[in-house]
């Protein structure tokens, strides 16, 4: 199966199944000289593991991860890092029901007509699961862009399904299970409420991310097939049940006048970010402002119409242990992804023209 590497220069290869023995990424490019090791790894995975709260899935994973090559004497060496995250907790007998059948909404069906075979435990590859190695090389590359610019990235959950999540400040976002930027605690009552609601109906529901990149440098990008804006959506978009993406404004730019939608420009800089931090496929200077959909978990206890592998009606019904809402958990890996396209971005602008500095075109916001 191809498909399996991100980034150009950067380049990150993931391997392993749901219900394999492990999973793990090969990160290539990675510049040498950077201090690195397990513990500046270790937290990103604690972000996004399962068993967190009651809201996601309970299977007990520490996501324990290793660095097995890459780096010496605490640095690294401009080698291959390759990271493992053992799988301890498989229950694939829950799986033992759809073998034969495709779940609706799943990638069951697909995979199923290209390969001829898939592997049903939890999904196999197609698995949320292997987000984790891609969150483990995104903390990598977090670590040298904070190092180089002072890059910072913060996410939040702006919606879960017809709740809106008004924001209020970032440092609210370790603080309750959902990643939201409130600290209303009715807010939170009333999704907690929901989300019990929906998984004693075993049904699901889908939700809105945000994630923006601070500190960025001008001219990341490239004006015409390798936009900084389309290989972020195209990353996004490669995210499990990921159905859409905004950059900035987005969708809002629809209903915007001109007037309104561009981004007037002064001696002390930007004001207004409906461009979302890229003009004509170049970064700006201005916060990377970036907005995704998260689709209903396709894996619910609900019984569904369907077909077998024959093509006979079925009703399927999926056991195991699955996010009612995987967009509880999409937080961090939506940070991994928008890092892992802004240091290939970086990496490709340093070999062209050369070391950039940070501005700080911000104003009035």
């Amino acid at each position: 199966m191809s498909g399996n590497t991100f980034g150009k220069l950067f380049s990150v290869t993931t391997f392993g199944e749901s219900h394999g023995p492990a999973i793990g990424c090969v990160i290539d490019g990675c510049p040498p000289g950077l201090p690195l090791s397990e513990a500046d790894i270790q937290p990103e995975l604690d972000r996004r593991k399962p068993g967190t709260s009651r809201h996601v899935t309970q299977r007990q994973e520490s996501d324990t991860v290793e660095i097995l090559s890459g780096v010496y004497q605490g640095v690294t060496t401009g080698t291959p890092i390759a990271l493992l995250i053992r799988n301890e907790d498989q229950r694939s007998k829950d799986y033992g029901n759809i073998a034969e059948t495709f779940r609706p909404g799943h990638a069951d069906y697909t995979y199923w007509h290209k390969y001829g075979v898939r592997d049903p435990r939890g999904g196999g590859r197609s698995s949320a699961r292997l987000t984790a190695p891609v969150v483990g090389a995104a903390a990598i590359a977090k670590k040298w862009l904070h190092q180089q610019y002072g890059t910072v990235f913060k996410g939040c959950m702006s919606q879960l399904g017809e709740i809106a999540v008004p924001f209020q400040d970032w440092s609210h976002v370790p603080d309750n299970p959902f990643f939201a930027a409130t600290g209303d605690a009715a807010v939170i009552a009333r999704m907690e409420s929901y989300m019990d609601e929906l998984r004693k109906a075993g049904d699901s529901i889908g939700a809105r991310i945000d994630v923006v990149a601070q500190n960025i440098p001008v001219g990341l990008g490239q004006p015409i097939y390798d936009k900084l804006d389309a290989d972020i959506a195209y990353a996004m978009m490669g995210i499990n049940a990921v159905k859409g993406v905004e950059i900035g404004a987005g969708f809002k730019s629809i209903e915007q006048k001109g007037t309104e939608h561009g981004d007037p420009l002064t001696p002390q800089g930007f004001v207004g970010n409906n461009a979302g931090g890229v003009l004509g496929g170049l970064s700006t200077g201005q916060d990377i402002t970036v907005s995704i959909a998260i689709k209903p978990t396709s894996s619910i206890r609900t019984p569904r119409p369907s077909i077998d592998k024959a093509g006979n009606p079925v009703m399927v019904e999926t056991f195991g242990r699955h996010d009612p809402c995987v967009g509880i958990r999409a937080t961090p890996i939506a940070e991994a992804m928008l890092a892992l396209v802004l240091i290939d971005h970086a990496l490709m602008h340093r070999a062209q023209c050369g070391d950039v500095k940070v501005s700080t075109p911000n104003i009035a916001l």
